[in-house]
């Protein structure tokens, strides 16, 4: 009998792109995902419009034994998916084989961070630079001040770049964030931040007094941009210039590996999950869970260094 795979194959493609609107892109790709699994069955002397649940497992194996990412080998079952679901729906088959299947694992990456002395090397660069009087001590001294407000509070970029300059009239160490959602959240400032702040304020009252501005800007860090504020695009700029600067590897620094850092750094010096994600303005601790790796390092570290068992070990050693 004759393999009508092809035609189907071509079929579902009009379907999806008539009654669907799929994107070109799209049906390109189901068309190349669909040839390599008929390529596949036809090397088991199957039909693609007759294969079985197992078959296509078989195939979803293979994939993974070459190599596939799971979110390649993913996207093959959605393509397979729907293929399937369409012969069943027009009747040219009795049941949907990927009914079954499960989708592939995928594996949640740690996010990238910086150890504590990559941090230290980067804020003392730029706390040296902003100490330079030289022209241009502004544009320094508002790095300065971005960094240790992102270390100490672990913001995310958008809520650093956009936080008013009433900020500057505050007394105490507590920061008001406004976050996803217009849900506020008190952060606590380190020393050094304050610092950093005030310094900073004094010389752009300065700067605005000098230039006879009519109107101040109602932002800490004011830029000639759409928003009024700086945009985060070019503070993640200048930060790679800076970690260039400070001699460290500027793609393994962003804004957001800062914030990664807060957060793994305040877990490995024992503070609680839900602190943190009370911290980084995370609704759902799910979220935050990303990070329980630095705690179990830390745990196994605890039970290795005062659990009884482990002292006593050490004793016979």
């Amino acid at each position: 009998m004759k393999d009508l795979g092809r035609v189907h194959v071509e079929s579902f493609l009009e379907m999806m792109s008539a009654e669907r609107g799929a994107a070109v892109n799209t049906l390109q790709s189901y068309e190349r995902d669909l040839d390599d699994l008929r390529s596949f069955l036809h090397g088991r002397s199957i039909r693609l419009t007759e294969a079985a649940s197992g078959d296509l497992g078989a195939y979803l194996g293979s994939l993974s034994a070459q190599g596939f990412k799971p979110s390649s080998q993913a996207r093959r079952l959605a393509a397979m998916r729907q293929f399937y679901k369409f012969l069943y729906a027009e009747g040219l088959r009795t049941d949907d084989p990927t009914g079954i299947l499960d989708a592939p694992k995928k594996g949640r990456s740690l996010p990238k961070t910086m150890g504590v002395e990559e941090v230290t090397k980067l804020l003392t660069q730029a706390e040296t630079e902003a100490a330079d009087p030289a022209p241009g001590q502004l544009h320094r001294m508002r790095m300065l001040a971005l960094l240790e407000l992102l270390y100490a509070t672990g913001m995310r970029v958008s809520e650093l770049v956009s936080l008013p300059a009433r900020v500057l009239d505050q007394e105490g160490r507590f920061l008001m964030i406004r976050g996803k959602g217009n849900k506020e959240r008190l952060v606590p400032l380190s020393q050094s931040a304050i610092a950093a702040l005030k310094s900073y304020g004094r010389m752009l009252a300065s700067e605005n007094a000098a230039s006879k501005q009519p109107q101040e800007s109602p932002w800490l860090f004011p830029a000639a941009s759409k928003e009024g504020y700086l945009p985060r695009q070019v503070f993640a700029r200048d930060l790679k210039n800076l970690a260039i600067r400070a001699g460290l590897t500027p793609s393994m620094i962003s804004p957001h590996v800062m914030r990664h850092a807060f957060a793994s750094h305040l877990l490995a010096n024992g503070a609680d999950l839900r602190v943190v994600q009370e911290l980084l303005g995370h609704s759902d601790i799910s979220t935050t869970q990303i990070y329980t790796h630095v705690l179990e390092e830390r745990l196994q570290q605890l039970v290795h260094t005062h659990h009884p068992l482990a002292k006593q070990a050490k004793k016979h050693e």
